[in-house]
């Protein structure tokens, strides 16, 4: 076949055949912008959080606090201005490979440590991914507030209110004020108690195992592979 021939055919089909590719790639950016809301977020390391604190007490990066949760969060944590004390909370969606909360918490713990204040800072991190918490102190508030006492109070007094029912507001407040009662010479008023709920079996599945699942990505397959296959078998047979 000659190239002219074949420029011939090539005109030929653009000419006649794009009109029928119109739905279908219109099908696809449907699709497309179906699909890209679901898509996991993007890690998030050190190096994705500001160089300096910000002028808000409440960095909520992974968008979990509502307008009157930070402002509740905000007013207690200004409330550890009074024993010259920059607190603060941080909440992340999803961590780089191989990075802990811990870490991040003492990464940017040092990290903010030249900005004012870094001589006496409390940072409060909580991941939304795997509901927990990790708190961070600045050394010179280690005899106020000891190691041991800020693990307790994210293993234990965070973890509670974040595994049942993402209640993020609840678990910061109680946090602070447990931190807050030690730091001006109270007694630890200690771990909650756990409170055990009985189980009930059941078939229906968790909104965890729905989200893991890969069934949304079968429907997706599915409705593609449906709607393009007769549409391309059509456009074939008429030619």
């Amino acid at each position: 076949m000659s190239s002219s021939r074949v420029a011939s055919s090539l005109s030929l089909f653009r000419s006649r055949r794009a009109g029928p590719l119109v739905p279908i790639f219109a099908l696809l950016l449907g699709l497309a912008l179906l699909v890209a809301p679901s898509l996991p977020a993007l890690a998030l390391s050190l190096g994705d959080l500001p160089i300096e604190p910000p002028s808000a007490r409440v960095l909520d990066d992974a968008d979990v606090l509502s307008i009157s949760s930070r402002t509740d969060i905000e007013r207690q944590l200004d409330q550890f201005g009074d024993d010259r004390v920059d607190a603060r909370l941080v909440t992340v969606s999803r961590l780089d490979y191989g990075l802990t909360l811990p870490e991040l918490s003492r990464q940017l713990l040092e990290r903010w440590s030249s900005a004012p204040g870094g001589d006496a800072r409390l940072l409060i991190l909580i991941d939304s991914q795997t509901k927990s918490a990790a708190i961070a102190a600045s050394p010179a508030l280690e005899r106020q507030l000891p190691p041991d006492l800020l693990r307790s109070t994210a293993r234990t007094t965070m973890a509670q209110p974040l595994r049942e029912g993402n209640r993020y507001r609840q678990a910061s407040l109680d946090a602070l004020e447990r931190l807050s009662i030690v730091l001006r010479g109270g007694e630890d008023p200690g771990e909650p108690a756990v409170s055990e709920a009985t189980v009930v079996a059941t078939n229906i599945p968790t909104r965890e195992e729905t989200a893991s699942s890969n069934a949304f990505t079968w429907v997706v397959v599915l409705l593609v592979v449906g709607t393009i296959v007769p549409m391309l078998t059509w456009w074939v047979f008429s030619r």
